[in-house]
């Protein structure tokens, strides 16, 4: 998606275990001075994100100083979950990804996958050949 860019290690995947609610982190200038933090939850697509999961996030946030976050599930998330993040009013940004929006990504993104087959479709610029008739150069 652009983030990090050029930048040396410029994404950062905590441990597995104890990692704080904080499963990554992005740095979004060549200083270090913006962070995103990131959690990851695998859940079945039935199961639904739980607001106390994303307040757990949040308040992981708090404690690494930082008001800008990513959490990302293979489901969905609840109802309760997206509004308590609409209810933020700022004090923190967290975007909010769901299962479908990651396959979105992924796949406008080509994360993990190889262009099999490319067509290109080819239809007259009609705009082109109008302006030939009005061209005095045109030998017509």
């Amino acid at each position: 998606m652009g983030y990090g860019g050029e930048i040396k290690d410029s994404g950062l995947v905590t441990q597995a275990t104890n990692d704080g609610g904080i499963d990554g982190i992005i740095k979004e200038d060549i200083l270090g001075f913006g962070r995103i933090y990131i959690q990851a939850k695998r859940y079945a697509l039935n199961h639904a994100i739980p607001r106390d999961e994303v307040q757990k996030f949040v308040g992981a946030l708090a404690v690494a100083q930082s008001n800008k976050g990513v959490f990302i599930t293979t489901s969905y998330f609840s109802k309760g979950a997206e509004d308590y993040v609409r209810g933020l009013n700022g004090s923190a940004t967290i975007v909010l990804i769901d299962g479908s929006k990651l396959a979105e990504y992924i796949y406008d993104f080509g994360l993990g996958m190889q262009s099999e087959q490319v067509i290109e479709i080819k239809k007259l610029d009609a705009d082109f050949w109008d302006s030939m008739e009005d061209d005095p150069h045109s030998g017509s």
